[in-house]
C-alpha cells in the first residue's frame, strides 16, 4: 500500500504543469482538499490528493489500483469524478450517497469557495460559480455530520463556518 507521502508525490507528478482557474499550480488545490480531510485518516487524505486525477489527467482508476492505491480510495475518487453527460446537480446527488465521497466533495467545494480565490475570477464567473457551489453545499451538507463539516471547514475555508452553524 502507498503511503500518504507517496500519494502526494504521485499527485504532484500527475498534475505537473497544470494550473487552476486563477493560475496557481493545480497540486496546491488537491493538497488543500487533502489537508481538510487529514483528520479523518490517511485514506480520505489520499482521496483528497487524488480526487481530480482521473478527471484531469491521463490516469485511470485501473492505473491507480495497479500503482498500489487502496481500492476504497480509488472508489471514492471514482465517485467524485465527472461522468460525461451527467448534470452537475445529479453528480452532487450521487456523491451524497457515499459518506466518504461526500466529505471529499465538501472539502473540494470549500476550497473552491474561498473568497481569496474567487476574488481573482472575473465577476460573472465568480457569481456563477458561487451560486453553483452554494447549491451543492445544500445537498452535500445535508448528507454529512455537522461536526465533520466543521472539521473540514476549519482547515480549508473557515469563512464558511458561519454558513454551516445550526
Amino acid at each position: 500500500m502507498k503511503t500518504l507521502a507517496e500519494v502526494d508525490a504521485l499527485a504532484d507528478r500527475a498534475h505537473a504543469g497544470q494550473t487552476d482557474l486563477i493560475g496557481v499550480p493545480y497540486v496546491e488545490h488537491v493538497r488543500a482538499v487533502a489537508a481538510g480531510l487529514a483528520p479523518f485518516g490517511p485514506h480520505l487524505a489520499m482521496a483528497g490528493l487524488l480526487h481530480d486525477i482521473v478527471e484531469d489527467t491521463e490516469w485511470t482508476a485501473e492505473q491507480l489500483r495497479a500503482a498500489g492505491i487502496p481500492d476504497r480510495v480509488v472508489a471514492v475518487v471514482e465517485a467524485v469524478t465527472n461522468v460525461p453527460g451527467t448534470a452537475y446537480e445529479e453528480k452532487i446527488r450521487r456523491i451524497a450517497e457515499d459518506p466518504d465521497a461526500t466529505l471529499v466533495k465538501i472539502a473540494d467545494n470549500a476550497h473552491n469557495s474561498r473568497s481569496d480565490r474567487a476574488a481573482a475570477l472575473p465577476p460573472g464567473k465568480r457569481e456563477r460559480l458561487a451560486a453553483k457551489y452554494r447549491a451543492a453545499r445544500r445537498v452535500l451538507w445535508a448528507a454529512a455530520d455537522p461536526a465533520d463539516i466543521a472539521t473540514i471547514l476549519r482547515v480549508v475555508n473557515p469563512e464558511l463556518l458561519e454558513e454551516c452553524a445550526p
